[in-house]
């Protein structure tokens, strides 16, 4: 729910900076979850922030896996390709 929510928040472009989002979307994104989510009761400190610093955190482990292999990330295009190349 929490990225559903984000890509929506990003969809709409409110909210979207440079670099991500601009400094107010976590009460936006509180909104959007409370709609979803009525009852979970979550707050954009400490709950979304830390839960999205965990999301990140995670990425650049595997963003970092993926350059120590020299392999990019793959994509559905390249596993069909490779599927493929293999037939």
């Amino acid at each position: 729910m929490l990225v559903a929510c984000m890509v929506d928040l990003y969809n709409v472009g409110t909210y979207n900076a440079d670099t991500g989002f601009k400094a107010d979307y976590l009460n936006e994104l509180e909104k959007m979850l409370e709609k979803v989510l009525p009852h979970a009761m979550l707050k954009a400190k400490p709950n979304l922030e830390s839960r999205i610093r965990t999301l990140k955190r995670d990425l650049a482990i595997i963003y970092d896996m993926d350059q120590a292999t020299g392999k990019d990330p793959q994509t559905t295009v390249d596993i069909v390709e490779e599927i493929d190349a293999d037939d």
